[in-house]
């Protein structure tokens, strides 16, 4: 090979590192060169970064530290949407000792647990009769008294929402509530007999009326079903309940109370009773 053939082959091989030809025209170009300064084609795309611009450990920080922030922020929205979950059970309870005290004034006495047939069968709760009071007229004129609240005939009123008597805050089957009254002995409510106010000797504020249920004591709306005393006093820190340390209650005035699932025994006995002869003072 001559000395000058040698040169160019020499300098073939550097300017191939150097330059970049045309695909149209053949032209020899600078490398790197979008356009042909030949024939103005383009001729190389824009570059593509070959790496990410943040590493591997960067990009797994940053995951890390957003599942913590959401891991953080997740109990607060809980919280802020118990509150006014909260707050609506609790007047769903003024509501219902609203309604109870109304019908007391046109009927003279709290109304019975639950009416019976002439054999003494349970046929509707207390809910169903308090419905004219709590903005449920129409309903209660649907619903056949002289039949149970399971039959045939009232099936289409049991399907009815009633809202007074749902927890927001609880998780129960559809058309269930955990409003339920005190049904005892010497309790507020008496099976198939209404209760006279005046027979409270222990004071209205200090004598449990209705209270919110743990959730799998549930019952059907329009039931004959309510809480004995066993219930009320089995409620504790591993009962379901709806709301963290507690439950509802009406009391006979109207009120309501939050009674702590650690109560005392002998305090919630005392506030089940009508006419035991015991003063609870502040629980």
């Amino acid at each position: 090979m001559s000395a000058l053939n040698e040169d160019q082959h020499s300098q073939g091989k550097s300017a191939t590192a150097e330059t970049l030809p045309c695909p149209m025209c053949g032209a020899i170009n600078a490398a790197g060169s979008r356009k042909c300064l030949s024939c103005g084609q383009f001729i190389a795309a824009a570059d593509v970064p070959k790496t990410w611009p943040f590493g591997c450990g960067t990009v797994l920080l940053l995951l890390g530290t957003g599942a913590v922030l959401i891991a953080l922020l997740l109990p607060s929205v809980h919280r802020g949407r118990e509150a006014p979950r909260r707050s609506q059970c609790k007047n769903n309870l003024k509501q219902i000792a609203l309604a109870l005290h109304n019908y007391e004034s046109d009927f003279h006495s709290l109304p019975p647990a639950y009416t019976v047939d002439v054999d003494g069968r349970p046929l509707h709760s207390w809910r169903t009769l308090i419905l004219p009071y709590v903005d449920q007229l129409p309903l209660y004129n649907r619903i056949d008294l002289s039949k149970p609240w399971d039959d045939p005939a009232n099936s289409d009123a049991f399907k009815t929402s009633v809202p007074v008597f749902d927890c927001p805050s609880d998780r129960y089957p559809k058309g269930h509530t955990t409003y339920l009254a005190i049904v005892a002995a010497n309790g507020c409510f008496r099976p198939a007999k209404p209760r006279l106010l005046s027979e409270i000797a222990d004071g209205c504020s200090e004598t449990l009326m209705v209270i919110e249920a743990p959730s799998d004591r549930s019952v059907p709306w329009m039931s004959p079903q309510d809480a004995d005393e066993s219930l009320v006093m089995g409620i504790g820190s591993e009962s379901k309940l709806a709301h963290a340390g507690g439950s509802h209650a009406a009391m006979c005035d109207g009120t309501v109370r939050f009674l702590s699932s650690s109560l005392p025994a002998a305090t919630r006995r005392a506030v089940i009773s009508i006419a035991g002869g015991d003063r609870v003072g502040d629980f």
